[in-house]
């Protein structure tokens, strides 16, 4: 079943069946519900401040959203979020031009096509002259999605391209909700990552157990039990596998919540923690998430330092598109019940 709606105010479009209903932002694109429906719960996190359409934040008018280069992208943003061509922040030069943290993907209107169980959510980029197009379909309690983003520029491309899926309450609980991922070597933030960062900046491990700076490890596979931190660590997915994923598992609403991806296409998997740290608008000290972010880059920084870093134990950073060429990467989205959190993921297709 297939129908045109709205979400938390939002315009947005809805397809559903008895396992799953999914549902899609018309403003950035925002993939905002996948809702269990048995257990009626949404992993995906919904921010605790009142949500806009992108299109509608107007810089200076509102000081909900605060008053940075991220507030437009604030204003709207839910769920699991696209980011390109950038993942991170724009240069001094880039943000006086207009453009927001993780580029335009996240803010410009959708154009939707819903049928009975599928799709279609597609976007032109005018500054970064790419046309992106995401078909997502049900296939029970699973939902592949088919993205490809096209070069509509006669000159080769460099570009930031994640996944930026965020979990929140309540299936994410302090202590309790579980995760795990085909990661492997792994690095934590060159610099703090804001005033409770507990991490040491720039040390590298193997999954799960990131150094803390009070000299103990912090096993990444249990969500923070602390009442305030915040934390970025990049993660090379497994390449002797061919599928990537990660998978959260709530015991209170027993379920569990993944993503499995081809290695190839998304190499990198970035861990955010967000944990009341901040206390600027619109975050306010409420926000608790964690963000499972999968794509070719393995950190947030801009274009310039992207390039400049070039790559992370010997795996690219970005990736290229091809003049004026359409690349494509597939992924699926799995929620199911479940007694105890899964090892690992399969490629439902």
């Amino acid at each position: 079943m297939a129908s045109p709606a709205t979400f938390r105010g939002r315009r947005a479009a809805t397809i559903e069946n008895s396992d799953v209903r999914l549902t899609v932002l018309e403003g950035g694109g925002h993939i905002a519900e996948v809702l269990h429906k048995p257990s009626g719960v949404n992993p995906l996190w919904i921010p605790p401040w009142p949500s806009i359409e992108p299109s509608a934040y107007v810089a200076g008018g509102d000081a909900t959203y605060g008053g940075g280069a991220e507030s437009q992208l604030l204003a709207g943003i839910m769920g699991h979020n696209l980011c390109l061509d950038i993942f991170g922040g724009p240069s001094a030069e880039e943000e006086a031009a207009g453009l927001c943290p993780h580029g335009e993907a996240s803010i410009m209107a959708y154009a939707m096509n819903v049928t009975a169980d599928s799709l279609q959510a597609t976007a032109i980029l005018p500054e970064a002259r790419l046309r992106v197009e995401r078909r997502l379909s049900l296939r029970g309690s699973a939902i592949r999605v088919v993205e490809s983003v096209e070069n509509l520029c006669g000159t080769d491309r460099p570009v930031g391209w994640t996944q930026h899926v965020t979990i929140g309450p309540p299936f994410l609980e302090h202590g309790v909700t579980e995760f795990r991922a085909s990661a492997t070597r792994s690095k934590v933030l060159e610099h703090a990552f804001g005033a409770a960062d507990y991490l040491v900046p720039a040390a590298e491990f193997t999954w799960p157990n990131a150094p803390r700076a009070d000299g103990g490890l912090e096993d990444l596979r249990v969500y923070t039990a602390r009442r305030t931190s915040g934390a970025y660590t990049a993660h090379l997915m497994n390449p002797e596998q061919p599928s990537a994923f990660f998978v959260a598992f709530s015991p209170r609403a027993r379920l569990a919540f993944g993503y499995v991806w081809r290695q190839r296409d998304f190499p990198w998997m970035g861990i955010w923690e967000e944990n009341r740290s901040r206390s600027h608008a619109p975050w306010n000290g409420e926000t608790v998430t964690r963000g499972m972010e999968f794509g070719v880059s393995p950190f947030p920084e801009s274009r310039r330092q992207m390039i400049e870093r070039g790559q992370l134990f010997g795996v690219p950073a970005y990736r290229w598109i091809p003049a004026r060429t359409r690349v494509e990467a597939e992924y699926w989205i799995v929620v199911r019940a479940a007694d105890r959190i899964p090892e690992g993921l399969v490629w439902p297709g």
